[in-house]
């Protein structure tokens, strides 16, 4: 049934939506942004040039109205960008902003890992403020989609240092929320953009609270001091008989990894690598810490996309070949202890990963205790988001860590594990492959989908062999959300229809400007 507004309209009040998040923001600024919880935040303050649409098939345009491209050696991208589009301050966007923000991220004193995606451009030019043109050196084929980066305002920031302005704690966007406050790990407010040039957002109002521990979260849902979040597998299940609750899930764009930091010697033999994906329970995970809502993995790819090859198995569970394994890499319990030894040392490191994310504790405590079982001894800490990423994964100051990749439909993760990233990019945990690096390099500059195939075929071949990760699962996406908000849909006279938020391919977000809280609605059959 649909629901429609009979006669005056309702009373107003404030529609708000409270999400949880279980880390803060680093930086609202998206050419600086690392974490998942900036850059979902981001994404509602500032527009790309472009964006996925809803069947992630294709683009539509946000500030780029069109665009025109052209192949050859040298392609060239020409945006044709909307008129009359304001930065939150009422400033006008222009195609010079456009220009700004790729200059800013080809700074090498910026701190960012977006600079491999714009490597390949040969010439950025204005030709009128209202026409951005982009030329490459060779064939890039991931370049489009590079445009959906949020573009910033060069009229308040040309004159700032970008890593360290007030701005990236007080954003100014062209998007369909602009910034209200942020109160370090307590909450980051938005409110509607009133002049957004796809229209006012029928909500007036998010909110993100951070809570840091799912079980909070869970009982603020209950309670309904939240309105929405990502929920736990075992939630998932738990909260199916719930009546005031929406449950939604779909396969994720996405991953979850156990990654050695390769400048440790204890992880440089592949064989030891080997050893521990064979000693880990994979299956297990999955039923038992996932209540089987995901997919054990055998590479580096979502294990329902095109570009996953499906003909390189996961490694079983072995105890008895991962023991054989250590032993020819020179590793024995040479004491009685339980504890393997090599050279007088012995196998002795921590895994770590962040706290307050029910999964990856629980598969850290499995693995501990699996890994033991193998006569390794290892340490399992957790800690706080922030500290966690800038203390350990940024400063590669870690021996192994639980993490998992969020990805684009566009199978190119050159940032994650080409070795120029090392330094620069995602590749923290220090990856070095000549083959590796030359194929990531073929995947850009080739646009034939079966070429690209078989490119990336041989990728996950290559990384199943190096095994530079243990590759758990690909997760189903989980997610719970107040019954009260439904989406608006004009009709004819100015008369609101309101229909059940559905899951959308490009996520449950796609549509955030059209949500809506009905109040006094009268039913129509």
């Amino acid at each position: 049934m649909n629901i429609v507004f009979v006669g005056s309209r309702p009373p107003q009040r404030v529609n708000q939506l409270i999400v949880s998040s279980i880390g803060d923001a680093s930086f609202l600024n998206p050419i600086l942004a690392q974490d998942s919880a900036s850059s979902e935040i981001n994404s509602f303050i500032f527009n790309g040039l472009i964006k996925y649409d809803r069947d992630l098939k294709g683009f539509v345009g946000e500030l780029a109205e069109s665009w025109k491209v052209k192949a050859g050696q040298e392609p060239e991208i020409t945006f044709n960008l909307r008129k009359g589009v304001l930065w939150h301050d009422g400033k006008e966007f222009t195609a010079h902003d456009v220009k700004f923000t790729y200059d800013k991220i080809m700074d090498e004193k910026t701190n960012t890992v977006r600079r491999s995606d714009y490597e390949l451009v040969k010439k950025a030019e204005v030709l009128d403020p209202y026409t951005f043109r982009v030329t490459y050196k060779q064939p890039f084929s991931p370049g489009l989609q590079t445009w959906g980066m949020g573009i910033i305002p060069k009229h308040l920031l040309e004159k700032e240092d970008i890593n360290t302005t007030s701005f990236n704690r007080r954003p100014i966007g062209t998007g369909p929320f602009r910034f209200v406050e942020w109160a370090s790990d307590e909450k980051i407010v938005l409110e509607a953009n009133p002049r957004y040039f796809e229209g006012r957002p029928q909500l007036d109002r998010i909110i993100y609270r951070i809570i840091p521990e799912t079980s909070l979260s869970e009982m603020e849902l209950l309670t309904k001091g939240i309105d929405y979040y990502g929920v736990s597998p075992h939630q998932f299940r738990r909260m199916s008989e719930i009546s005031f609750l929406n449950l939604y899930s779909q396969p994720a764009l996405a991953y979850t990894y156990i990654g050695y930091n390769f400048k440790n010697p204890l992880f440089q033999d592949k064989r030891v690598r080997h050893a521990f994906t064979y000693a880990i329970n994979r299956e297990e995970i999955v039923q038992y810490v996932l209540y089987g809502l995901g997919t054990v993995i055998s590479g580096p790819f979502p294990s329902h996309l095109w570009y996953y090859n499906p003909n390189v198995k996961p490694l079983p569970y072995d105890l008895q070949k991962a023991r054989q394994l250590l032993a020819e890499a020179g590793w024995k319990d040479t004491d009685g202890d339980g504890v393997l030894d090599k050279d007088g040392r012995p196998f002795r490191f921590k895994l770590i990963t962040n706290s307050g994310n029910d999964v990856r504790r629980d598969v850290g405590v499995l693995v501990q205790r699996q890994l033991r079982e193998l006569g390794v001894d290892v340490t399992f800490e957790t800690y706080e988001w922030s500290v966690f990423l800038k203390s350990f994964i940024n400063a590669k100051h870690f021996d192994a860590c639980i993490l998992g990749w969020a990805l684009s439909p566009d199978p190119d993760d050159y940032q994650i594990w080409h070795s120029s990233q090392i330094e620069k990019g995602f590749n923290f945990i220090s990856y070095r492959n000549p083959e590796a690096d030359r194929l990531w390099e073929e995947g850009r500059r080739e646009y034939d989908v079966e070429k690209r195939r078989k490119i990336y075929w041989r990728l996950h071949e290559l990384m199943a062999e190096d095994q530079p990760y243990t590759f758990l699962f690909s997760p189903l996406g989980v997610s719970a959300l107040q019954k009260k908000f439904m989406l608006v849909e004009e009709g004819r006279e100015g008369r609101k229809t309101y229909r059940p938020i559905k899951m959308e391919k490009a996520g449950l977000l796609y549509d955030l400007i059209r949500w809506y809280v009905p109040g006094g609605p009268v039913l129509e059959k």
